[in-house]
């Protein structure tokens, strides 16, 4: 019987999809989940969710719910992370403090401004889950889910020496979403891709052994096609590879497209988007508790999230490739060692094996370079408390500085920093630990 813990647990509808998809392999119906969240009304409805499923599965597997983090860690195998710090109020702050500088935003959790603070509330709590699993489950793999997954990851697996992986979907969806361009099934497709987490490449993309880049390529002039993904096509215009994550992902980890109303307007860009979801998120929750104390049944779906059959492969011996985000250990060799990457990955009895890319077109890097600088002074702004290094991200930015002046960004950096003070490390040095700084003024 393995033992899963999940932390944030209170993300009940993706905590749902993750146990149903794990209970759906005989060979895991036994597990135990212990989960775990900050927010007691939100495990109790978890707790109450995670028993249905082991009902509906044939109740061979147990639950145990507990607001002692270290508790549910103790004796894990798979730690399964899907925290988000600061929760609703947090977005807010990180979309609406922007907006008062003319800053737009689509998601906010992966790179830009928003995906800054998001990191540097996130990694301290992640770091301290880290330090838990070496006491009490030292062995135990995490599987992580939180955005933004490469500076989580970086921060992780710099700083700690817990076996760790970070997960998406996105290979997942944009190979559903390459084939339905195509039309052609999405089993049909092979592929391969590299890069970093949201920014990943489909450097090669073939049916049968046939390039189908020059199909996509025929695809993307067809108006009802090219509306579907304006942001992903453009770019794959310009860089001739199709990139992973969605348009409006992609907008904001470029200075090319939120910069104008114009713009804005032409590419149907969703400005705020996060928000719009994040309200949807709490009324989903509200919905799932109200079915679950109703006593009502859920669907039973197996999604294509990677963390059950990890599990498997691990505990079953069979051979997995998942797209994963790890330590850059010359895997990609135009990037730098000092990254985290997104590369396929092994996966069976001897765990995750990353698997060597080499050089990706250099444009491509040069591209990802762009979004690798911002993560890699987010990250040590946190390791080494330098505050000086969470101004210097943001002036990096890609989006941010395309549309802002300096004296700006050190406003906008300021302000958001005295928002979410009480979820963000404490920064011991820097020139601007104590700076006021004042838009118009050097």
């Amino acid at each position: 019987m393995v033992k899963i813990t999940i932390i944030g647990a209170g993300s009940v509808v993706f905590a749902k999809r993750l146990i149903t998809d794990i209970l759906s392999y005989p060979e895991l119906a036994e597990s135990n989940f212990s989960l775990t969240d900050i927010n007691e009304e939100r495990l109790k409805t978890a707790e109450k969710m995670a028993n249905k499923l082991v009902e509906q599965n044939g109740g061979k597997a147990s639950v145990q719910a507990t607001l002692n983090r270290k508790e549910a860690l103790t004796g894990a195998d798979y730690v399964l992370n899907l925290i988000q710090v600061g929760m609703h109020e947090s977005t807010l702050i990180d979309f609406e403090i922007p907006k008062k500088y003319g800053l737009k935003q689509t998601i906010a959790d992966t790179l830009g401004v928003g995906g800054v603070f998001r990191a540097l509330r996130t990694i301290p709590v992640m770091l301290e889950i880290c330090r838990d699993m070496e006491e009490v489950c030292p062995e135990a793999l995490l599987l992580n889910y939180t955005n933004p997954m490469a500076m989580l990851m970086l921060a992780i697996q710099k700083a700690t020496p817990i076996k760790s992986i970070g997960l998406c979907h996105s290979v997942q969806n944009t190979a559903d979403d390459l084939a339905s361009y195509l039309n052609i099934p999405v089993e049909e497709l092979d592929y391969k891709v590299a890069g970093i987490n949201h920014m990943a490449w489909f450097l090669e993309l073939k049916r049968n052994g046939t390039n189908l880049y020059p199909e996509l390529f025929e695809a993307m002039e067809k108006p009802e096609i090219f509306k579907k993904d304006k942001v992903r096509f453009e770019m794959m215009r310009r860089l001739n590879y199709f990139v992973t994550e969605s348009s409006e992902h992609m907008s904001e980890y470029t200075p090319y497209f939120i910069k104008r109303e114009d713009l804005i307007q032409r590419f149907d860009i969703p400005i705020d988007e996060y928000v719009r979801r994040s309200e949807v998120n709490l009324e989903r929750f509200e919905e799932t508790k109200q079915k679950i104390n109703k006593g009502e049944s859920f669907p039973v779906e197996k999604s294509h999230e990677y963390g059950a059959p990890i599990i498997h492969a691990i505990e079953t011996g069979s051979n997995l490739v998942v797209w994963g985000n790890v330590l850059n250990t010359d895997l990609i060799t135009n990037l730098p060692n000092n990254s985290c990457v997104e590369v396929p990955c092994l996966v069976n009895k001897a765990g995750i094996q990353p698997c060597h890319v080499g050089d990706i077109p250099p444009h491509l890097a040069a591209m990802n370079m762009t979004n690798i600088n911002v993560q890699q002074l987010t990250v040590e702004a946190v390791l080494t408390g330098n505050i000086d290094y969470v101004y210097q991200a943001v002036m990096l930015d890609p989006h941010t500085s395309s549309v802002l002046s300096l004296d700006e960004i050190w406003a906008m950096t300021s302000e958001l920093l005295e928002g979410h003070k009480e979820h963000l490390p404490t920064f011991t040095s820097g020139r601007n630990l104590n700076q006021k700084v004042i838009v118009g003024q050097n």
